[in-house]
């Protein structure tokens, strides 16, 4: 399933969107407000937050990040945390790459750049991850790819989840 980039167009809010929201375990740490590449998080310090539907664009950067595990995807499922050093980061298969740049754009951290492959006579840049750290592992730049060159893949060596505590 394809995901436009919503968060790049000049759409006004919409209404009734499922998107993530926080429960009422929320500790107000304000964890989430900093990973969220589109400011859809507000709250007071130490009080729960929000999230603003008609501004998140679904990266799940928020469940990913959260240690209180207060946040619920689009489904009402909690996220479970996974720390940072195992976010899936995009891999490029620069054989199927075409260089149209359309990862670029799906990227709402712009942690992708376009790069010279260093092959004699290849004038076409194709994508790498410039900034890791960057990436909060979204996925959209994978899911708009129109030749499936990108795959999302945890770091070698890393645990995909974290678990911090459980929900009963």
């Amino acid at each position: 399933m394809r995901r436009s980039p919503v968060w790049k167009s000049n759409e006004p809010v919409r209404e009734g969107i499922v998107s993530y929201r926080i429960n009422d375990i929320c500790n107000g740490c304000g964890a989430c407000v900093r990973f969220c590449p589109v400011n859809a998080i507000q709250g007071e310090k130490q009080q729960p937050h929000h999230i603003d539907p008609g501004l998140c664009i679904e990266c799940g950067a928020c469940g990913r990040i959260c240690q209180q595990m207060s946040v619920q995807d689009p489904f009402g499922i909690s996220c479970e945390r996974i720390k940072r050093s195992a976010w899936p980061k995009p891999v490029i298969d620069r054989g199927l790459c075409m260089s149209c740049a359309i990862c670029l754009d799906a990227c709402p951290v712009n942690c992708l750049t376009l790069e010279l492959t260093g092959k004699k006579g290849d004038l076409h840049a194709r994508p790498v991850l410039k900034d890791g750290r960057a990436c909060i592992g979204c996925g959209f730049c994978a899911a708009e790819c129109p030749v499936d060159a990108i795959c999302m893949a945890v770091p070698a060596g890393e645990p995909a989840v974290s678990r911090q505590r459980q929900n009963s």
